[in-house]
């Protein structure tokens, strides 16, 4: 969650629900009918969530996500299931690491003090006086191939540490560290919730349009 969400043409709730038990109060009060879980990939206890709520509301659920990014020839991935497995793969010589995991969990990479960061994220993260040699870039996708490949070149970046969030908002620094031959320390996503799940816009609103009670 940024602290500045972009705006949503759609009515818009933010905040917690209180857990399982609070989002399912939530569902009856309001008689929701239909939940769309379309959280972030990683957020794996919101998901947790969705799918405890919608068994003790009785309520019809569809987890929404984006595909993970498969690998592709060329990549040089090296795939880790923890943000702590990511930071020990950075053992070694010191070299220039551009980290695009998001603004939490920073202070792990602290256990590679040899390194150089180069950390962007939406909002300035908590943790970024633990890396003692950083650079923060604050911005918010997407971003542009060209530009990806030009901010790799200029600040000699040679490994990638990113979670396999999907979509093509972030893609082009995968496809701009492919061209560079760069190693990707990328980041397995969570189990999945258990929940049906659909990656595409045009499953997701059938599925909605098939909850609608007939005339």
């Amino acid at each position: 969650m940024t602290r500045a969400p972009a705006p949503q043409p759609i009515p818009t709730r933010i905040g917690g629900f209180g857990g399982a038990d609070g989002l399912a109060s939530f569902l009856r009060a309001e008689r929701i009918g239909a939940l769309i879980d379309a959280t972030h990939p990683f957020a794996a206890r919101m998901s947790a969530n969705a799918v405890a709520a919608a068994g003790l509301a009785g309520t019809r659920l569809l987890a929404f996500s984006r595909a993970p990014w498969p690998p592709e020839p060329g990549d040089l991935w090296r795939e880790v299931d923890t943000m702590e497995e990511a930071a020990a793969a950075l053992a070694g010589p010191r070299r220039t690491v551009f980290l695009t995991q998001g603004r939490l969990q920073l202070a792990v990479f602290a256990a590679q003090p040899q390194h150089r960061y180069v950390v962007r994220a939406i909002d300035r993260p908590a943790e970024i006086d633990a890396l003692p040699d950083h650079r923060l870039i604050l911005a918010r996708g997407p971003f542009l191939f060209d530009d990806e490949l030009s901010l790799m070149r200029s600040e000699e970046i040679r490994a990638l540490v990113t979670k396999n969030s999907g979509g093509g908002a972030t893609y082009p620094k995968i496809a701009a560290a492919r061209a560079l031959g760069i190693e990707v320390v990328i980041v397995r996503r969570p189990a999945p919730s258990g929940a049906a799940t659909v990656y595409a816009l045009e499953e997701a609103m059938a599925w909605i349009r098939a909850q609608r009670d007939p005339p």
